[in-house]
């Protein structure tokens, strides 16, 4: 039997890792050859990326894989952010996070210019202070020396092929998490970016998921959905059309696949988002800013000189009153790093809830309000399709967390089917599968998925 293996590279905005994924001709076997920090960079009040040291943890998980004779490569990574080039293809400033405060108050100033409707019509993306646009407006708003100077606008996977390959295009999943992209045309959004002086002359070619790049050492380059959500998604055991699904990490996404992006009142009303998907779809979803403000609390808790794993702190909140302090997890103040305990008591003071104030309280806190979120959002969507849900798939870190999956059940009435945990890694992999011709189409790789095991239905109580 034919043995063919392949490498994800997937990183997130917590760490990154390369796996290799081997296909026998009938299942799927992961393995992981490197798993590595992503950090983020003060210099000088401005938060960046170290690029660099994530391109050498890159290599060298490449390097290990060598030794299986790869077919192939792909890359995914977080949305938003991106770097400019000059005319040699060099970096002109290391990439900036999106969670540097720049872009403060740039969003509602945009609306000045173009109303808020307008950017919606012509991107069907929501709203969010740190999206690709806003970052950009406060280029051109500062007057940077590097917009000036830049020949070539990458997002943050692109960048990565760019050095891979020595190619330079921007994958579709990818470019609408921008926010400048124009799904009506298929292209960017010449119109919007003229209204904000941000130069088109920069933006490259967008090309679709399961585009071969080029080589890397031999390896052939492919590029799956570039956005780890959209990977994430194709790796996703969709049952039917009615399947709803939530990507859990440091963000999570809650959303439906269609085949159309929902562009409309209703749509802006709800600040739903339309972001690229594999194979001709969309990706209807919103944004829920969540296991981040878990990740915060442990951080504070460990600087502190109190450590405990995520397991000891989902195990506390089971052990903590239910509904007690529902937080609003969306809340603007749990974005920026730092105190998230004294934010979460905060919140529930202002909000004439109990204090908690034990860590389980406070864990138990988030998590709650978070699986209320989920619901809410699921209901805001599927209003929007006209069609409801019948389950919901969970898939990522966050799926994990049994009690959050249960609670998610609970709160929104449907079955809850965990997992897979890979699922970004995964469906990277596929589509790097399909686009070899070892698969036929996204509906067989998603049946691959569902015969691996490891998934765990809940139901409501």
């Amino acid at each position: 039997m034919k043995h063919l293996t392949v490498l994800a590279i997937d990183l997130g905005a917590e760490s990154g890792r390369v796996m290799a994924v081997h296909y026998d001709g009938r299942s799927l076997e992961l393995e992981e050859l490197h798993r590595f920090p992503n950090v983020t960079v003060d210099v000088r009040g401005t938060l960046h990326w170290d690029f660099l040291r994530l391109w050498r943890d890159m290599q060298h998980g490449i390097e290990r894989g060598k030794r299986h004779r790869p077919a192939s490569l792909g890359v995914d990574t977080w949305g938003v952010d991106f770097a400019l080039l000059d005319r040699q293809g060099q970096l002109l400033g290391n990439p900036v996070c999106y969670r540097d405060g720049r872009t403060e108050g740039v969003m509602e100033r945009a609306f000045g210019r173009v109303p808020q409707a307008e950017i919606f019509e012509q991107t069907g993306i929501q709203f969010l202070p740190f999206n690709t646009l806003y970052q950009m407006i406060s280029l051109v708003e500062g007057g940077s020396p590097q917009l000036d100077a830049a020949n070539t606008f990458l997002t943050a996977p692109d960048l990565l092929n760019y050095w891979l390959t020595g190619v330079k295009v921007c994958e579709f999943s990818n470019a609408t998490t921008t926010q400048m992209f124009n799904p009506r045309t298929g292209d960017w959004a010449a119109e919007l970016m003229d209204a904000f002086a941000i130069p088109r002359r920069i933006f490259p070619e967008v090309v679709q998921p399961g585009t071969r790049l080029g080589d890397y050492e031999g390896i052939p380059v492919i590029a799956p959905a570039c956005h780890d959500t959209g990977s994430a998604v194709a790796g996703t055991p969709l049952t039917s059309a009615r399947s709803a699904y939530i990507s859990s990490g440091t963000w999570s996404l809650v959303g439906l696949e269609v085949t159309q992006p929902v562009i409309n009142e209703a749509a802006l009303a709800a600040n739903a988002t339309n972001e690229g998907g594999v194979y001709g779809t969309y990706r209807l979803l919103k944004n829920v800013m969540v296991l981040w403000i878990v990740q915060q609390c442990r951080a504070a808790w460990a600087a502190a000189g109190e450590k405990h794993s995520y397991a000891e702190l989902v195990q506390m909140a089971a052990d903590a009153p239910p509904l007690a302090s529902p937080i609003d997890p969306d809340d603007a103040r749990f974005l920026p790093s730092g105190d998230h305990p004294s934010r979460v008591q905060a919140w529930c003071r202002e909000h004439g809830q109990p204090v908690p104030e034990t860590k389980g309280a406070i864990v138990r806190s988030v998590l709650e309000g978070l699986a209320q979120r989920y619901s809410q959002v699921l209901t805001s969507l599927t209003g929007l399709t006209g069609q409801p849900a019948d389950r919901l798939h969970i898939v990522g870190g966050g799926s994990r967390n049994r009690l959050l999956n249960q609670m998610t059940a609970d709160a929104s009435g449907l079955p809850v089917v965990a997992g897979p945990v890979e699922a970004t890694v995964l469906g990277n992999a596929l589509v790097q599968l399909i686009s070899l011709g070892e698969l036929a189409d996204i509906r067989q790789a998603r049946q691959l998925v569902s015969q691996m095991g490891g998934q765990e239905t809940f139901l409501p109580e």
